[in-house]
């Protein structure tokens, strides 16, 4: 695995790197090099049954490029909340936020010290922006909303980003109850992104039933009903809960609808 640095002794005792962590199975998945032999096998697994995960995160991570750029650029939105960040790749939230206003000011929430690590190191802003980490669990909206109001300005609209996480949320009424709570913040104005994994291919459900009988941490894929049940009350912008590779594809589909992927996704704004 490579490394950003020297592990500070708060986390190094909470990094154990015999037992695969959902952040870095899928910086193996999108081409990266920072994981552990456990989570490349995991991966593999899921691989050997479902081929078709690494697209799925690749239009993800296209899809919060995608969407991040019209917040900053189209609806004048400078501050995002991104829970569940993983390991820094590229086009990072504060990247695409800051390349189109250099004081955009950006919280990032995570819970691996792996991906603390990686981001204290690597996710460096602009002089004029911010960037901050928060070690907490998406499960306490409470306590992330509370240290994000150091860095970000609740009285202003907020991009909150919750990509590839609610999935790790068993329980679909409490995972709505976080979403709840996280919007209920976040004044008029502000915008929920969200995307997860689709309950659309047996295939990928067969792969997540055989990784969460393997012992790792359950993830769950949603029907694409229940994904949109996350917007509730929410305006949702065109074209609403679709898979990730078909909101507002780049120019280069301009003569075709992207294929398909089994990860839907929606942006949303609070009225």
């Amino acid at each position: 695995m490579t490394g950003a640095g020297r592990v500070p002794d708060d986390l190094r005792d909470r990094i154990n790197p015999t037992v695969p962590h959902s952040a870095r199975i899928w910086n193996y998945w999108l081409g990266g090099k920072d994981y552990y032999a456990a989570d490349r096998e995991a991966g593999d697994k899921v691989l050997a049954t479902y081929p078709g995960i690494r697209e799925d995160a690749r239009q993800a991570r296209d899809f919060l490029a995608r969407a991040v750029t019209h917040l900053a650029a189209e609806c004048g939105v400078n501050q995002f909340l991104d829970i569940g960040t993983g390991l820094p790749t590229s086009n990072n939230t504060h990247e695409v936020a800051q390349a189109i206003d250099p004081s955009a000011r950006i919280v990032y929430v995570d819970n691996d010290p792996i991906v603390l690590v990686h981001a204290r190191a690597l996710l460096t802003s602009t002089k004029e922006g911010a960037c901050a980490y928060i070690d907490a669990d998406a499960r306490t909206p409470e306590h992330i909303v509370e240290q994000a109001g150091r860095t970000l300005d609740f009285t202003r609209p907020v991009g909150l980003m919750m990509l590839g996480v609610l999935g790790n949320v068993a329980d679909y009424s409490q995972a709505r109850s976080i979403v709840g709570q996280l919007v209920g913040a976040i004044p008029s104005g502000s915008f929920l992104v969200l995307e997860d994994g689709a309950a659309t291919s047996e295939e990928r459900l067969q792969a997540t039933a055989e990784h969460n009988e393997g012992g790792h941490a359950v993830y769950v894929n949603r029907r694409p009903e229940e994904i949109a049940g996350f917007f509730e009350g929410l305006e949702l912008l065109d074209p609403g809960v679709v898979p990730v590779s078909r909101w507002r594809p780049s120019s280069v589909w301009s003569d075709r609808e992207p294929p398909a992927v089994n990860a839907y996704c929606g942006v949303a704004r609070k009225p």
